[in-house]
């Protein structure tokens, strides 16, 4: 079953719950649109979308690319990659926790490594990336599952999983350490101020809540920022996200069925959770697929949200198009 959060429309104003909104703020999906499941298998994580080669998803070990005209082909194998994005030069920016190193596309059709160790240890698996106006790159290493392998640790000798930056002429920065549990999802704001983060550790008493870090111009964070969005209590937490044009968060989080002992099933089911640019709750689309992994608008107007669930691919059209950092929309 199906259950959209309720709205009830008044002359110029809406309620959500006992919250008002003006109307241009809570159009979220276009009217009478519905999710469309568009693949059954294979899309696990990280789409980005390009304007002629479609979509670009993590699935099966390797770097998968998806057209309408001719349906699902390997574009990379064995890149064992997580989060994917396009830079504003077009070029294709992959997390490959399998390899645990972040690597580029370049326009010479040359995959060229940015990283892979920080101060000599070899990152966990590098799961999530975002980039800022000044081209600076962000990206969460957290581990899932087996730990006996992680290397990094900080100057006391502590295991980290931590957000790194990478900065234009190459340098990388860790600009979180332990300020969070366990890094997931990260979204530099549409407005290039903040960074969000989602913390996501799906165990006994670990955290399931999406963080605001203020972002300083030189691209480290001001950590005493920290701004809690959202708390997922003892659901499954939030993982990739994704924003529109008027900065609004579409979080993908939750779960279907209970997990016991570690996940239960909120009133809200998985799927994609919208915040408001302020952090406020504005709806929430449910995909009866578990796990629901990620989203990333595409699409020719950019009004297609891409989401990923349990290897499902679905599509859901937006009322207002994405603000991506490539490629721009056309006139």
């Amino acid at each position: 079953m199906w259950l959209l959060l309720p709205v009830i429309a008044m002359p110029s104003m809406f309620f959500i719950g006992c919250q008002t909104y003006d109307e241009d703020e809570v159009l979220i999906w276009e009217d009478a649109a519905t999710p469309k499941e568009v693949l059954k298998q294979g899309a696990g994580e990280g789409p980005a979308w390009h304007p002629t080669q479609g979509l670009f998803f993590s699935g099966e070990g390797h770097i998968q690319q998806w057209h309408a005209s001719h349906g699902v082909r390997p574009f990379e194998e064995g890149a064992g990659s997580n989060g994917l994005m396009f830079d504003s030069q077009g070029r294709l920016i992959a997390c490959e926790p399998l390899h645990r190193r972040m690597r580029r596309l370049e326009k010479n059709g040359q995959w060229a490594t940015l990283t892979d160790d920080y101060d000599g240890y070899r990152y966990n698996t590098p799961n999530d990336v975002t980039i800022d106006q000044a081209g600076r790159i962000y990206f969460s290493d957290p581990r899932y599952g087996d730990r006996s392998g992680m290397e990094m640790k900080d100057d006391q000798g502590r295991l980290v999983e931590g957000v790194y930056c990478i900065h234009t002429g190459g340098e990388v920065q860790r600009v979180i350490t332990h300020e969070v549990d366990r890094p997931n999802g990260v979204l530099v704001s549409a407005d290039d101020r903040f960074l969000y983060v989602a913390d996501n550790n799906n165990r006994s008493q670990g955290a399931r809540k999406l963080w605001r870090f203020e972002k300083l111009s030189d691209g480290t964070l001001k950590l005493s920022s920290k701004t809690l969005i959202f708390d997922w209590k003892t659901s499954r937490g939030p993982d990739g996200m994704a924003q529109d044009a008027l900065g609004r968060l579409y979080v993908a989080a939750g779960i279907n069925h209970n997990k016991p002992p570690h996940e239960t099933r909120l009133p809200y089911p998985a799927g994609i959770f919208v915040f408001s640019r302020e952090g406020r709750w504005m709806g929430h689309l449910p995909i009866p697929n578990d796990e629901v992994t990620n989203c990333a608008f595409g699409g020719e107007d950019h009004r297609t949200l891409f989401i990923t669930a349990g290897g499902h691919l679905w599509t859901m059209k937006t009322a207002y198009p994405g603000d991506l950092t490539w490629p721009p929309i056309r006139p």
